[in-house]
């Protein structure tokens, strides 16, 4: 390959590199949220999809501040889920299938949160580890079953090594250890969250006891 081609191919890619790093967020199509604004929202468990056990209840309390944050009445996640059981709904699917109507009879809440956490906790490969929250959320009418709005966030944080073989072989062991005994992934958790809520193109709009709200609509 003569140097003519090789300079037509570096420059090919760049192009495709700089058309990457151009690329923009499409905003959300808020029309079915502005329609039906929700002031109070329902958060369930969410489905787990990891292979943490504790996903579930890890993530879940960490849902509410930023979800409150952004102006909203939310019921306590710890309450609604002692309800659900209670009422024959042991698991985050189960709940889930909960009629919508009934719901909001029951409740009076004006959206429910569903919310599939694809993963979370710690993934270790034989010199680095890295801990992974991913969450995908749609907020539901519970009048009309209308989805008003959907988002998905994820959040990571770990080393890939540093190329020092017995120092990344020791470091990787450290953090296996630590994370048996703590939930690294609750933390994470929250830096999804901030992805998944609070873009101002794509995130959950400001509710009505934001002092925003009234300059968002």
């Amino acid at each position: 390959m003569n140097l003519r081609i090789l300079f037509r191919v570096g420059a090919l890619l760049g192009v495709v590199g700089l058309t990457a790093g151009c690329q923009t967020v499409k905003p959300y199509d808020y029309t079915n949220f502005r329609a039906h604004p929700p002031r109070s929202i329902l958060v369930l468990p969410p489905l787990n999809e990891s292979t943490a056990i504790e996903g579930t209840y890890g993530y879940l309390t960490t849902v509410t501040r930023p979800v409150a944050e952004r102006g909203y009445y939310v019921f306590p996640v710890a309450v609604v889920d002692q309800f659900m059981k209670e009422n024959g709904l042991p698991t985050a699917n189960e709940m889930q299938q909960a009629p919508l109507a009934k719901v909001a009879e029951i409740t009076g809440a004006d959206a429910v949160l569903f919310l599939d956490l694809k993963q979370y906790g710690a993934h270790y490969q034989i010199l680095s580890s890295v801990v992974i929250v991913e969450v995908a959320a749609k907020l539901v009418d519970t009048r009309t079953g209308i989805l008003l709005w959907e988002g998905h966030g994820a959040a990571q944080q770990g080393s890939n090594g540093s190329g020092n073989i017995l120092g990344d072989l020791i470091a990787a062991a450290i953090d296996q250890a630590i994370n048996k005994h703590t939930d690294r992934a609750h933390q994470v958790s929250r830096l999804a969250n901030a992805n998944l809520f609070f873009p101002e193109q794509t995130g959950l709009p400001y509710g009505p006891y934001s002092p925003k709200y009234d300059k968002a609509h």
